[in-house]
């Protein structure tokens, strides 16, 4: 891990909560190139960019917060993947709340572009849902399939954030796919990575 990181983060375990301010230019890059990944794989409702997931992120992982609980780099991307899970979710059951019409069609030029923007939308609600429940059973498998679908990590990318070893990361990223395919309905893999 980064030295700078890791002074960071205990500067801020230990109670500097002003240290945050020097925590995001040392992960940025790194958090924006995750939520480039991601946002690659959102359908075409998706009108975030990755520059403002991340801030998005940043301010819901940093407003309001006067202890920082992370006592690892692992452990920040691992609060900022559920940080970019929870935006992209709210921002889909926005889309559908009946308020903005969502059980109403949207019609656009390209009509597979509306037909796709709902079944994403719909996809990743249903994640999310099944995510939850895996996460009452696995908390471990649901943190690592949050690590390679919300943030685009390799598997080996997410092992070494949750210090497992890379086969593992791979026989519970098996165990998981399938877990959620079932749980979701057996039509779709949730996870193709």
């Amino acid at each position: 891990m980064d030295p700078d990181v890791t002074g960071v983060l205990k500067r801020l375990e230990a109670g500097e909560t002003h240290a945050a301010r020097e925590l995001l230019p040392l992960v940025y890059e790194e958090l924006r190139r995750l939520a480039a990944v991601r946002m690659s794989q959102e359908g075409a409702a998706q009108t975030l960019q990755p520059t403002a997931l991340v801030h998005e992120a940043w301010l819901r992982l940093t407003a309001g917060v006067e202890e920082f609980g992370w006592d690892s780099r692992g452990h920040f991307f691992a609060a900022a993947a559920e940080s970019m899970r929870r935006i992209l979710v709210d921002r889909a059951r926005a889309r559908n709340s009946l308020k903005r019409g969502g059980d109403h069609q949207r019609r656009e030029l390209c009509e597979n572009l509306a037909v796709a923007s709902e079944r994403d939308d719909v996809s990743l609600l249903a994640l999310d849902d099944a995510l939850t429940l895996l996460a009452k059973e696995e908390p471990e498998m649901s943190r690592l399939v949050e690590l390679r679908y919300f943030t685009g990590l390799t598997s080996d990318e997410a092992a070494e954030v949750m210090g497992i070893s890379s086969r593992t990361a791979k026989r519970h990223w098996s165990y998981a796919r399938a877990w959620l395919k079932r749980a979701m309905g057996g039509d779709e893999d949730p996870a193709e990575n």
